[in-house]
C-alpha cells in the first residue's frame, strides 16, 4: 500500500488541550512527519472535562452518556472538528490530500477487568463535519478479546525507535497524565504503563494553588520528597505486576493513596519522584534495562522529572523526544495518524506482548463522511 497523509488527534488524561499532527505512513514505516498544532483547553473546558471523568466513573456501558457526559461528548467533537479546521487552513493542507483522522476521544472511563473502556466524542460526527474519512474507538476490540486496550501506541514508537541513532534497546517513556513504557529492541514491543505520570501533580497544584500544573517542575525543584510516603504507595500490588498492564487516570487519586498535608514544595516534590520511582519498579519487568530512554508528553517539559529520571535511570541516557529529533509535544497526535492508517489497512494495534491480547489484533473502526 502507498503511503496515506493522515492527521491524528490527541486529547490525554492531563486535560491540557489537543494536540493534531500530519504523518506520511504505510502503516508500518514512517514516510514524513508534517507539521503539528495544538488548541489549549479553557479552565471552564477542563473543568468540564474533569466533571466528565468524574461522572464517567459511574458508567456500567459504552453508549450511555447520562448528565455531563452528553455535554462534553458534544464539545469534545467539536473542539476536534475546529482543530483540525484551523489546522489545515494554517497549514494549506488540502482535503484530497488527506486520507484519513485519526481520532481517539477523551477517556473518560478505562476498566479492562470489566471489559470497559469509553473515550467520549462522536466519530461519526466528525466525519460528516470533516467531510473525510475518521479512525476512532481504537481499544475495544482488544479489551472484548481480553487485552488491557492499553498502552495502544507502543506499534507506533516502534516505527518511530527502530531507526533511532541511540543505543538499543530503547524505551520510549511517555509522560501524560498516566505514564506508559514502550521497550523497543527489535521484535514486538513491550509495553506497559507504569504507573501515574502528571495527574497526581497536576491534581496537587490546582487544588493547593489553582495552578493547571508544575511550570517545568519549578516548584518540585525548591520541596523534598517524602520517601516513607512514596514507599508506602509503591507496595501498591500494580507495581508487581508484570507487563502487560493499564491503568485507569484515577487508579492512584489522592483519595486512593491516602495523600498527607504536605506544603506544596514537598507535595509536588514527592509526586513527581513518585513518577520517577514508578518508572523505575518496571525496569525489573522488561527483558533487559534498555539503554537509552526517550521521554514524551507533558513530562518531557518538567525539568524536575527529567532530572529525576536521569538519576534513576543512570548509566542509561535519558533525554527529550525533541532532544531526539521527535516532538514531544505531538507524538501520541502522531501516533494515532500512524495508527488510523493501520487500522485502515487491518493491521495489528496491540500485541500480547503490549496488551496481553491473545494474539496480534487490529482494531479501531473507520467512518466515512456520510
Amino acid at each position: 500500500m502507498a503511503a496515506v497523509k493522515a492527521i491524528g488527534l490527541m486529547s490525554g488524561t492531563s486535560f491540557d488541550g489537543v494536540d493534531v499532527a500530519l504523518v506520511e505512513t504505510d502503516g508500518e514505516r514512517i514516510e514524513a512527519l508534517g507539521p503539528t498544532g495544538y488548541r489549549p483547553y479553557s479552565d471552564e473546558e477542563r473543568a468540564l472535562l474533569r466533571q466528565a471523568l468524574a461522572e464517567g466513573a459511574a458508567l456500567n456501558d459504552r453508549i450511555s452518556r447520562p448528565g455531563v457526559l452528553a455535554k462534553a461528548d458534544a464539545f469534545v467533537t467539536r473542539i476536534h472538528a475546529e482543530t483540525v479546521e484551523k489546522f489545515m487552513a494554517d497549514e494549506q493542507i488540502a482535503r484530497d490530500d488527506v486520507g484519513i483522522v485519526g481520532f481517539h476521544g477523551q477517556t473518560v472511563i478505562h476498566k479492562p477487568d470489566a471489559k470497559l473502556t469509553v473515550q467520549i466524542g462522536d466519530g461519526a460526527a466528525l466525519a460528516r463535519r470533516l467531510r473525510l474519512p475518521v479512525a476512532y474507538d481504537f481499544r475495544q476490540n482488544d479489551i472484548t478479546a481480553g487485552g488491557q486496550g492499553a498502552p495502544i501506541v507502543p506499534v507506533f514508537h516502534q516505527a518511530m525507535a527502530r531507526d533511532l541513532a541511540r543505543p538499543h534497546p530503547i524505551a520510549v517513556l511517555n509522560i501524560g497524565g498516566v505514564a506508559n513504557v514502550t521497550f523497543v529492541d527489535g521484535g514486538e514491543p513491550v509495553a506497559c504503563d507504569t504507573g501515574p505520570g502528571n495527574a497526581l501533580i497536576d491534581d496537587f497544584m490546582r487544588a493547593r494553588t489553582g495552578a493547571p500544573y508544575d511550570d517545568h517542575g519549578d516548584v518540585a525543584a525548591t520541596g523534598k520528597p517524602n520517601l516513607p510516603f512514596i514507599a508506602r504507595v509503591l507496595e501498591h500490588k500494580f507495581f508487581e505486576l508484570k507487563p502487560p498492564k493499564s491503568l485507569d487516570r484515577n487508579a492512584f487519586a489522592f483519595g486512593n493513596i491516602g495523600l498527607p498535608e504536605f506544603s506544596v514544595p514537598d507535595g509536588a516534590a514527592t509526586l513527581s519522584l513518585l513518577t520517577v520511582e514508578a518508572v523505575g519498579r518496571v525496569l525489573a519487568h522488561l527483558p533487559e534495562k534498555p539503554r537509552a530512554w526517550v521521554v514524551a508528553g507533558g513530562g518531557a517539559r518538567n525539568r524536575t522529572l527529567m532530572r529525576m529520571l536521569g538519576e534513576k535511570l543512570a548509566p542509561a541516557t535519558v533525554e527529550t523526544a525533541d532532544d531526539a529529533g521527535w516532538s514531544a509535544d505531538a507524538l501520541e497526535a502522531q501516533a494515532f495518524a500512524f495508527l488510523a492508517v493501520r487500522t485502515l489497512r487491518g493491521l495489528p494495534l496491540t500485541f500480547p506482548t503490549t496488551s496481553g491480547a491473545p494474539k496480534p489484533l487490529p482494531g479501531g473502526l473507520v467512518v466515512n463522511p456520510a
